[in-house]
């Protein structure tokens, strides 16, 4: 099992790309560097870095340099500052294969506000048609050809693998700052707030035989009743699929599931491009991020049976794709078990399956308990596992990962 630990370029502009290569290879014992090539909007604390300890991200960017060629009649990438002072990239792909580690480009696609405000045409729209601009909507087809775009583009620096977050549908909670409503919603009307009915994924239910605007209409009425009274309590779990599908009738269903062939076609799109270009492409699925993000400690059934609401099919996704990551973030080695164990009777017929671990709180306080996990990770067959996060730890979890790998 292969070992890598996520970046952000800010980390490698202010520390040094050396600096931070040294870290994650000797202190850390990792073989990779997973970096942000696409990142969202974020306020984090860097406890190490020598230039800024409280930094607002510039979200909704890439930290490469784009070739403009690449976007000509088509929504453009925003670049960052920092890509214009200095192509971070170009350097790490050098510095990094001097060291003989591996390079994963972290993108994040669709979750990106500064393009969701800059193309609100391409954002997702609730069942009332209010405009999201936190996500851009993987049914559009604008959206489509500039992820393909992106993923191609950022093939030139020769990654050896791209790591695709937020490639699906979100949730109504993920996600902008200061998110407020002070009523009592229920899951199933939270579930049907996060859904789109921008007007592409409406053509592509009436093209698969499906009565979108009564769906539609459907998911209206049923938000307006929570917003009219408390709705019943529905558990650690909340709405589950079965409930869901039987929803406007049944016609939900069918929705559902033109949801989930629109990330899986994209998916498959863009891991065609990567694959011509040499590399792999991995699907991350943020089911146990949904699920343990917060507190480490996530609960009821295992991670992947949540993915639907995101749109996405782990099978269609393992078909279509080099690999999936699972999001680890649990404190407790027999729930990783669990939720791993889920992921493998899903995928391990299609795709190599890898995991996200944090080796800090709320997940990890000792070596021991992250020797546990990583030990029966190599035990389930997966093919590497990557740590949260380089610029948000203690240089002293670097040890704590040396020391976990070598138990």
């Amino acid at each position: 099992m292969r070992t890598s630990i996520f970046a952000f370029a800010t980390d490698l502009h202010d520390e040094g790309v050396d600096t931070v290569l040294d870290a994650i290879a000797e202190r850390g014992g990792a073989e990779g560097i997973t970096v942000a090539a696409s990142y969202h909007h974020g306020r984090d604390v860097f406890p190490h870095n020598p230039r800024r300890k409280v930094h607002f991200l510039e979200g909704g960017a890439v930290f490469f340099r784009p070739q403009p060629s690449a976007f000509i009649g088509q929504m453009e990438p925003h670049v960052s500052a920092l890509a214009t002072e200095h192509d971070v990239f170009a350097d790490l792909r050098a510095a990094a294969d001097a060291r003989g580690m591996e390079l994963h480009a972290w993108t994040v696609f669709l979750h990106n506000t500064t393009l969701g405000t800059r193309y609100p045409d391409c954002a997702v729209r609730n069942a009332f048609g209010d405009v999201y601009v936190t996500d851009l909507c993987p049914a559009n087809p604008e959206v489509r050809r500039y992820a393909v775009s992106l993923a191609a583009d950022l093939m030139r620096y020769g990654f050896d693998n791209v790591l695709a977050e937020s490639l699906h549908y979100h949730p109504l909670e993920h996600g902008f700052h200061h998110e407020r409503y002070f009523v009592d919603l229920g899951a199933s009307a939270r579930f049907l707030l996060g859904l789109c009915f921008c007007e592409h994924c409406l053509e592509r239910a009436r093209q698969r035989g499906i009565d979108a605007d009564a769906v539609q209409s459907a998911a209206r009425e049923r938000i307006q009743s929570a917003f009219d009274a408390p709705p019943e309590d529905e558990g650690v779990d909340g709405i589950d699929e079965d409930d869901a599908r039987r929803l406007a009738d049944g016609d939900l269903s069918e929705y559902l599931d033109m949801r989930a062939e629109a990330v899986a076609t994209l998916a498959a799109d863009i891991a065609s491009v990567v694959d011509e270009r040499g590399g792999r492409f991995t699907f991350m699925d943020l089911s146990g991020a949904v699920k343990g993000y917060a507190t480490g400690r996530p609960e009821g059934d295992p991670a992947p049976t949540i993915a639907w609401r995101l749109g996405v099919d782990l099978a269609a996704l393992a078909q279509a794709c080099h690999a999936v990551q699972a999001i680890g973030y649990a404190a407790d080695p027999e729930r990783l078990r669990l939720d791993l164990s889920a992921y493998l009777e899903i995928t391990r017929d299609d795709a190599d399956l890898s995991v996200a671990l944090r080796p800090m709180a709320p997940d990890c306080d000792a070596a021991d308990n992250l020797a546990e996990k990583l030990a029966l990770c190599r035990d389930l067959g997966l093919v590497r596992a990557d740590f949260y996060h380089y610029g948000f730890m203690r240089l002293s979890s670097l040890d704590l990962i040396r020391a976990a790998l070598r138990r």
